[in-house]
């Protein structure tokens, strides 16, 4: 009878203290969640005060590296006059329009050819060939074919972004393990049916990382070809605009801009990739 009686006791045993782990744990991670959003705010702030301090007690020359509150009443000044989105606009078009293109363009591609053996050997090694040409190098070919216009800087983009996005969408398809290929053909899966439930959501995480890194790269180009004297808008415009006519503060307020659009547009993918692909949370 004990026997028999002590068997609930076990496990019940058993379950509380699985269940107090699970809460430990969760408490846990919610301690360190709340300790790194804690340290990525500080950080910054710190830094930004280690430099307002270090350009006020001329530690660092306050010619070149402007006092953080300096930099900041320029930046106000220039919302106020509208400069800073005359400068804002036409990036976020060209960065916009340009890689978003270039971002389906590839994807399509990429995934037709990894899904295509026939079509990987007829492209692969054009594709191959043409992805290590620096794109600002092929810049001014398109201002002779297009004329200074807005074009060649959205042409520019769009084969950035279509390059890094093809070789991600064809490693995507490539990393899909053979044996939930085998389990799609198994249960039926054919044509456009295991393109779409087996192939599509296999290559899913490497075309966000793609898109991570196609991010960044559209973002440098459209600086850089801004930076030419093919334009006069454009936050690249602004920065060597400034370098000219030396204006660091506006120099500075360009930089900041560009990296404010590059991490929302990364923090829109990341959530995106949260959103589309749940088994990914983890």
């Amino acid at each position: 009878m004990s026997t028999i009686d002590s068997a609930p006791s076990v496990e019940d045993e058993r379950a509380r203290r699985t269940l107090v782990a699970a809460r430990a744990q969760r408490e846990r991670d919610r301690r360190l969640r709340y300790r790194d959003l804690t340290l990525s705010i500080a950080a910054p702030i710190v830094l930004v005060l280690l430099w307002e301090v270090s350009a006020r007690m001329l530690i660092i020359d306050p010619r070149f590296f402007p006092a953080p509150t300096r930099i900041l009443a320029a930046g106000i000044d220039m919302v106020r006059s509208g400069e800073l989105w005359a400068h804002t606009a036409p990036t976020l078009v060209r960065l916009l329009l340009g890689g978003g293109l270039g971002a389906i363009a590839g994807i399509v591609m990429g995934l037709l050819m990894g899904s295509s053996r026939a079509l990987n050997a007829t492209l692969g090694p054009l594709f191959s060939a043409l992805y290590p040409l620096p794109k600002i190098a092929i810049f001014p070919i398109l201002l002779m074919i297009f004329g200074p216009t807005e074009l060649p800087k959205i042409i520019a983009v769009f084969i950035t972004t279509f390059f890094v996005m093809q070789i991600a969408s064809v490693s995507g398809v490539w990393a899909i393990d053979r044996k939930l290929l085998e389990a799609g053909t198994a249960y039926g899966a054919t044509g456009f049916d295991r393109f779409r439930f087996v192939v599509l959501p296999g290559a899913m995480p490497f075309v966000f990382s793609g898109l991570k890194t196609a991010t960044g790269t559209a973002v440098v180009v459209v600086t850089a070809v801004e930076f030419t004297g093919a334009s006069e808008t454009g936050l690249g415009y602004l920065i060597w605009n400034s370098w000219q006519l030396f204006i660091p503060e506006k120099l500075y307020v360009g930089l900041l801009v560009i990296g404010i659009i590059g991490a929302v547009l990364t923090a829109l993918l990341s959530r995106s990739e949260k959103l589309l692909l749940p088994w990914r949370r983890g």
